[in-house]
């Protein structure tokens, strides 16, 4: 309708003033809305669908060049409307930018949306190469955010969905980052062999494509899996090995991941070097994936390295300098729409904050964190169960809650049958629970020399020493203090080697325990 600006404001003035529509904000940046939504179907459906097309048209020419800023900012709007115009292959460029505005603003749901809505045009098009290349690229933005969500049962799903269509293309470059991105998926599924087998595979392709930044990539996830497996000496060459390419601009590339594989990588290093002792050489990784983390000003990214460095503190025992990384790590990941973070930083702030004696946030932390748990199993990201529940276990054991502590360790012992790091972890959980209930001490002994017996294939001194150290307490309570004496020395001479003064101290106060005459009760025995 070629209506003058006088006549278009009077008819919208008898709209409003008739409470059909209402109006928001002052001209030029004005909206207007029907105030019921029945009234604006039925002034839509009394069009003819020609009619509307012709409409969402002009809106689109309409915002494009009178209202460019608009445009630019709310892609998501011009979609809309070139869908109802039946201009579909048009609005798929839009839908994929308006994903991305999304996920840059932590709006990680609305990102899924969008990027479904590209995809379901996509699949309705004429199925050119270009339109095939472009259904997997946005498959694998797609899984990017699937895996903040803690979604690896999706993320795989649309994985296998870009390898087909890659496979069609005979694509070597696309099929190779795919594999890539699966031992990712595989990883959080609790699929380790499968994991590994992708990451090979990719680190082949990249062997054959000389493409480093697949090479990257592969190695990051498989990082990943190592972890996962416990293999801590094996991500420590492949995270150092992967952060010296990283040179020039790859040191802030995402490498369109998740986070960028100079804060990802950092973070797997820092936390195996913590499962090895070497906590000094965690430090410098540390406040490196900081400033990295911080310059991306992305959600996952920051929470990350937080969850990281926060992490070496609490296996280091060092509680309040844990508390604030993590705590801030929980802040970052709830506003920013990371699933996938969020369970662990819970049982780890439950542990820690039973640690430091806040026992009603350790309360609620703990059973948060079962919560967490529960969507985790349910969502399929079954690879952290069996940390997890350690974390959750320390908490009631350190809350004196035993029978609670004891469900979750074998919990975690369940969960972690091919994970032999995880299952070192609970194996001395339950040693520690058994000694402090005084019920199956022999069982307790056994568990805690199953768990020393897996850290020392593993290279695990810290929990070689609390293997020990609990060794150390077991005898004592037994009696047994000769044998004690030789297991808490021990067990502080490494403790005081890898500078872990919380326990080092907890060690020397119950060595302190035992008599001073041992000697002399050695001599009585062999009277």
């Amino acid at each position: 309708l070629n209506w003058s600006s006088a006549a278009l404001d009077a008819a919208i003035g008898d709209l409003i003033g008739s409470g059909l529509i209402s109006r928001r904000g002052t001209p030029p940046d004005v909206s207007y809305s029907f105030k019921h939504a029945l009234v604006r179907d039925a002034a839509y459906t009394t069009m003819l669908r020609s009619r509307r097309r012709q409409l969402h048209a002009a809106v689109v020419e309409a915002l494009v060049k009178r209202f460019p800023a608009v445009a630019e900012s709310q892609p998501e709007t011009i979609a809309r409307h070139l869908e109802m115009a039946n201009r579909g292959g048009e609005a798929i460029v839009y839908w994929i930018k308006a994903a991305r505005l999304a996920r840059a603003r932590w709006a990680n749901r609305e990102a899924v949306d969008f990027f479904e809505r590209a995809l379901g045009l996509l699949a309705t098009s004429t199925q050119t190469s270009t339109d095939m290349m472009a259904a997997v690229d946005v498959r694998l933005e797609l899984r990017a955010v699937l895996a903040q969500l803690a979604e690896p049962r999706r993320a795989l799903e649309c994985l296998r969905e870009a390898e087909l269509i890659a496979n069609r293309l005979n694509d070597h470059r696309r099929r190779g980052r795919i594999y890539a991105l699966k031992t990712n998926a595989h990883t959080l599924l609790a699929e380790l062999d499968e994991a590994l087998a992708g990451g090979k595979r990719a680190l082949k392709a990249a062997d054959r494509l000389a493409d480093d930044r697949l090479r990257i990539v592969a190695t990051t996830y498989l990082e990943q899996a190592h972890f996962f497996r416990g293999d801590y000496r094996i991500v420590v060459d492949l995270a150092t090995e992967n952060i010296a390419r990283l040179k020039g601009d790859w040191a802030s590339d995402s490498f369109g991941i998740e986070t960028p594989p100079s804060v990802y990588d950092r973070g797997w290093l820092m936390m195996s070097l913590a499962e090895l002792g070497r906590f000094k050489d965690a430090s410098r990784p540390a406040a490196e994936a900081h400033l990295s983390a911080m310059a991306t000003r992305h959600a996952h990214s920051i929470g990350w390295a937080d969850i990281s460095a926060g992490t070496v503190h609490m296996l280091k025992g060092e509680w309040a300098h844990a508390l604030p990384l993590l705590d801030r790590s929980a802040r970052t990941s709830k506003e920013g729409n990371v699933s996938v973070l969020y369970p662990s930083l819970v049982a780890c702030l439950a542990w820690v904050t039973a640690q430091l004696g806040d026992v009603n946030e350790a309360e609620d932390l703990l059973t948060e964190g079962e919560r967490l748990i529960q969507l985790h199993r349910e969502s399929g990201y079954l690879g952290l169960l069996g940390w997890l529940f350690v974390r959750l276990g320390r908490t009631a054991l350190a809350l004196g809650r035993l029978e609670h502590a004891q469900n979750l360790a074998e919990r975690a012992l369940q969960a972690s049958r091919r994970q032999p790091g995880f299952a070192a972890h609970a194996h001395l959980l339950l040693g520690d629970i058994a000694r402090h209930s005084g019920r199956n001490v022999d069982a307790g002994e056994r568990h805690v020399r199953r768990a020393i017996v897996l850290a020392r294939k593993l290279g695990m001194s810290p929990l070689i020493a609390h293997g020990l150290h609990g060794l150390g307490n077991l005898y004592r309570d037994a009696g047994k203090l000769d044998r004690a004496d030789k297991q808490f020395k021990t067990a502080t001479a490494m403790y005081r080697e890898m500078d872990m003064s919380f326990w080092l101290e907890r060690a020397e106060s119950e060595m302190h325990q035992i008599p001073s005459s041992i000697g002399s009760q050695a001599n009585a025995t062999r009277a």
